[in-house]
C-alpha cells in the first residue's frame, strides 16, 4: 500500500513539474512573440514614414522652381551624367552635384522627360531609402537638406498607426491579447516588453516605444488547455485506480475477515452437534439401557443431525443459486408464502408467534423457481424468529400492482441500526453485538436472500417500522 502510495504521488509529481515546464516555455515564447512582434511592427511604421519622405522628396525633385535637373555626355566614354541643383540657390551657391546611373545606358546630350522621371525614382527609391534606413541626411543641395531636416522633424511616431500595425504581428504569431502601447498603468497592465527606438534618425536620436500587457494568465491557460485537460485526465485516472484499487484490498480483507469469522462460528457449529453425537454413539455402544432411554438417546441423535442437515442446506441453498429461467413455472405467491410458513411451523409454535396475514383479494401469480423462493421467505422468517427476544408478532402484507407485487414481512423484533440496513444483504456479514452472539448464524440468509430476488428480476430492501422492529420488503414482477 505505501509502494503503491509511493507511485501515485511520484506520477502526480511528475505531472506537475511537466506542466510547470510547459508553462515556463509557453511564458518564455509569449515574450519572445511580443518582442519580435513589436520590433516588427515599428519597423514597418517606420517604413511607412520613410514613404511620405520619399514621396515628398520625389515631389521636390519634380518641381523646376525648387530643382533643376540636367545632364550631359561630355565625358570621355560618352555616358550618361545627370546633374542637380536648387533652382534658387542660397548665398548664391550654384554648383551641381553629377551623379552617373550604371542602369541608365543611354547617351543623352540635354534631359528627357523620360531621363528625368527615371532619374527621380532610383534616387529616391534607391539612394534616399537607403539612407533614411542608416538615420542619415546628406545635403546633395542647401535646400535639399533644409527640406529633408524639417521633414525629419515633423514626421514624427504614430502610437494609433504603430497599434494597428502591431496588432496585426501579433495575430501572425497567434497572439490575443490586450496591451497599450507607452501606457504608465503597471496596476492592470503588468507584463511589458523590451524598448525599442522609434526615432527616424536612429540610432543617433532616441524615441522609444513598448507595449503593456494585461497580465496574461488567460492566455497561457488557453494555450495549455490541451496539456492541462490531459494531465486533468490522466491524474483523474490515476487517482480513480488508486481509489478503486485501495478500495477493493480494504474489501478483500474485510471478506476474509468475514469469511475467518464465518469458519470459525461454522466450526463451532459443525463440532456441538458432532460432539453430542458421537458421546450418545459412544453411551449407546459402551452401556445397556432401557428401551426407553434408548429412545431418548436416539432422539439426541435425531436431533443433531438435523441441525447438520440444517446447516449443509444453508450452505449449498447459496451455492446453487445458478436457475436456468426455462426451468422456472407459474407460481403463485400466497402459496409460496404457505409452504414457508408450513416449512417453520413447529418453530412458531414454539415462539407461540402471532401471524397476521394480509393477502391481496385476488390470486397473484410470477414466474420463478419454486424452492428458492420459499428458501428465501423461509430465511426472512427465521431472521424474524432468531432476533425477537419475546414473543413473536409477524404481519405479513401482499400488495398487488400493475406489473409487480410487494411482499413485506414486519416484524417486532430488535430491529437493524440504520448504519447496517445496506450491509445485511452482503455474504457473511452479521450486525456487531459486541463479543459475542446470542443468536447462532453465519451471514448466509439474507444474502441468499438478495441472490434469489435479484435472479428474478425483483429487488428486496429493509426499513424500520415506526413500532420497532424490522421489515423486509421484496418487490418481484407478475
Amino acid at each position: 500500500m505505501i509502494l503503491m502510495s509511493a507511485c501515485v504521488v511520484g506520477i502526480i509529481s511528475l505531472q506537475l513539474f511537466w506542466n510547470y515546464q510547459n508553462y515556463k516555455s509557453t511564458v518564455s515564447n509569449f515574450d519572445r512573440d511580443i518582442n519580435e512582434a513589436l520590433t516588427l511592427a515599428v519597423s514597418e511604421e517606420i517604413n511607412s514614414r520613410h514613404q511620405v519622405i520619399i514621396k515628398k522628396f520625389k515631389h521636390w525633385l519634380a518641381d523646376t522652381t525648387f530643382i533643376e535637373i540636367t545632364c550631359n555626355n561630355s565625358n570621355r566614354l560618352k555616358e550618361t551624367v545627370f546633374h542637380m541643383r536648387d533652382a534658387h540657390p542660397i548665398r548664391g551657391d550654384t554648383r551641381p552635384i553629377s551623379i552617373g546611373l550604371n542602369s541608365f545606358k543611354e547617351s543623352l546630350s540635354e534631359i528627357t522627360p523620360a531621363a528625368k522621371t527615371l532619374f527621380i525614382n532610383h534616387f529616391a527609391d534607391n539612394i534616399l531609402a537607403s539612407e533614411l534606413k542608416k538615420g542619415i541626411i546628406y545635403f546633395y543641395t542647401q535646400r535639399l537638406g533644409d527640406s529633408l531636416t524639417m521633414a525629419y522633424e515633423k514626421n514624427k511616431l504614430n502610437l494609433d498607426t504603430l497599434q494597428s500595425y502591431y496588432k496585426t504581428a501579433l495575430e501572425k504569431k497567434g497572439v490575443n491579447a490586450s496591451f497599450k502601447l507607452n501606457s504608465a498603468d503597471s496596476s492592470q497592465y503588468t507584463f511589458q516588453t523590451q524598448k525599442v527606438n522609434a526615432a527616424l534618425r536612429a540610432p543617433y536620436q532616441k524615441e522609444f516605444v513598448y507595449a503593456r500587457f494585461v497580465t496574461p494568465n488567460v492566455y497561457f491557460l488557453n494555450e495549455m488547455k490541451w496539456v492541462l485537460g490531459s494531465t486533468l485526465l490522466l491524474i483523474s485516472i490515476t487517482l480513480f485506480c488508486f481509489g478503486y484499487t485501495v478500495k477493493t484490498l480494504l474489501s478483500q480483507q474485510k471478506l476474509a475477515q468475514l469469511k475467518d469469522h464465518f469458519i470459525n462460528n461454522m466450526t463451532h457449529e459443525l463440532n456441538t452437534p458432532l460432539a453430542s453425537i458421537r458421546i450418545t454413539a459412544d453411551a449407546l455402544r459402551t452401556f445397556k439401557h432401557t428401551a426407553e432411554t434408548q429412545q431418548e438417546y436416539l432422539e439426541i441423535i435425531s436431533r443433531q443431525a438435523e441441525k447438520l442437515t440444517d446447516l449443509a442446506a444453508q450452505i449449498l441453498n447459496t451455492s446453487r443459486l445458478a436457475i436456468a429461467r426455462k426451468e422456472w413455472q407459474p407460481l403463485e405467491v400466497h402459496h409460496l408464502i404457505q409452504q414457508a410458513l408450513h416449512h417453520l411451523s413447529r418453530q412458531l409454535e414454539e415462539k407461540q408467534a402471532v401471524i397476521r396475514w394480509e393477502k391481496s383479494t385476488e390470486p397473484c401469480y410470477l414466474k420463478g423457481n419454486e424452492e428458492s423462493l420459499v428458501n428465501s421467505f423461509v430465511n426472512i422468517i427465521d431472521n424474524a424468529l432468531k432476533y425477537t427476544p419475546g414473543r413473536l408478532t409477524l404481519v405479513i402484507t401482499v400488495l398487488t400492482g400493475k406489473n409487480h407485487v410487494e411482499i413485506a414481512f414486519a416484524d417486532n423484533g430488535i430491529g437493524i441500526p440504520p448504519e447496517y440496513r445496506d450491509k445485511v444483504f452482503d455474504q457473511f456479514f452479521r450486525v456487531p453485538q459486541g463479543d459475542t452472539h446470542d443468536v447462532k448464524g453465519y451471514g448466509l440468509g439474507l444474502s441468499y436472500v438478495r441472490q434469489v430476488i435479484t435472479q428474478h428480476r425483483g429487488t428486496v430492501s429493509v426499513a424500520a417500522p415506526p413500532g420497532g422492529g424490522s421489515t423486509f420488503i421484496l418487490t418481484l414482477p407478475v
